[in-house]
């Protein structure tokens, strides 16, 4: 039979329990002038994708706009927004890299 400091217990155990923290998307958006090549090292670079995994994704950004590189939590999906913005500036591209709640 539980009593009730136990039952108390529990339910603090419970309200204490932690939640797994959001998960955001992390895009890279179409544009006229970024080279897909670059696009495909991007992808390959920063998400650790393969050449193909990273084909595909390119096509799909290519053709419908924009394409999904992964899901993070939010400082890491953060992190790799920046990176890929700060890298796609370095070499002259404006490749652009967003992240939305998943």
């Amino acid at each position: 039979m539980v009593t009730r400091k136990q039952d108390e217990s529990l339910l603090e155990l419970e309200k204490n329990r932690a939640e797994p923290p959001p998960l955001f998307k992390v895009m890279v958006l179409n544009d006229d002038y970024t080279p897909m090549d670059f696009v495909v090292g991007v992808l390959q670079r920063f998400f650790g994708m393969s050449r193909e995994q990273a084909t595909r994704v390119m096509l799909k950004v290519h053709t419908e706009g924009a394409g999904v590189c992964g899901i993070y939590p939010r400082d890491v999906a953060a992190s790799k927004v920046e990176q890929v913005c700060t890298f796609a500036r370095q070499h002259q591209h404006p490749l652009a890299c967003v992240m939305e709640g998943n």
